[in-house]
């Protein structure tokens, strides 16, 4: 399983890459392997402000539909546009052309609530 050191994570399994003022977020590779072949990713939340914890859209995969959550406050300024006609992204590559929104993030001293790579692997492997 692919547990990216550079990355923070939530309890939620959201990944989250810190780029200056800016969160990239998508789900992780544990997280892609349990929902299985996603079908549809659906946010509406772009432009909106969103506190930490609110759903900022669903993931739709064969057997299961799951909310998304942020791990941080802040503006969901962009959207995955990739991920409209080719929601698989979010299996094949996570991490990388998967990601799902990019935050304006407000609060800063958010992130230090985040797990790092090690926390993570041993919350899913308890």
């Amino acid at each position: 399983m692919n547990i990216p050191a550079d990355l923070k994570y939530t309890q939620d399994h959201e990944w989250v890459r810190v780029e200056g003022d800016v969160a990239v977020v998508g789900v992780t590779d544990f997280a892609q392997g349990e929902l299985g072949d996603v079908v549809f990713v659906e946010i509406e939340t772009e432009g909106e402000t969103l506190d930490k914890g609110e759903t900022f859209g669903t993931v739709e995969a064969v057997k299961t539909v799951s909310d998304l959550f942020m791990p941080v406050g802040g503006e969901v300024a962009e959207f995955n546009e990739d991920l409209a006609d080719d929601p698989e992204l979010v299996n094949k590559d996570p991490y990388g052309k998967g990601w799902m929104i990019k935050i304006k993030v407000a609060d800063a001293a958010e992130l230090d609530d985040l797990m790092d790579a090690d926390a993570y692997k041993a919350m899913i492997e308890a």
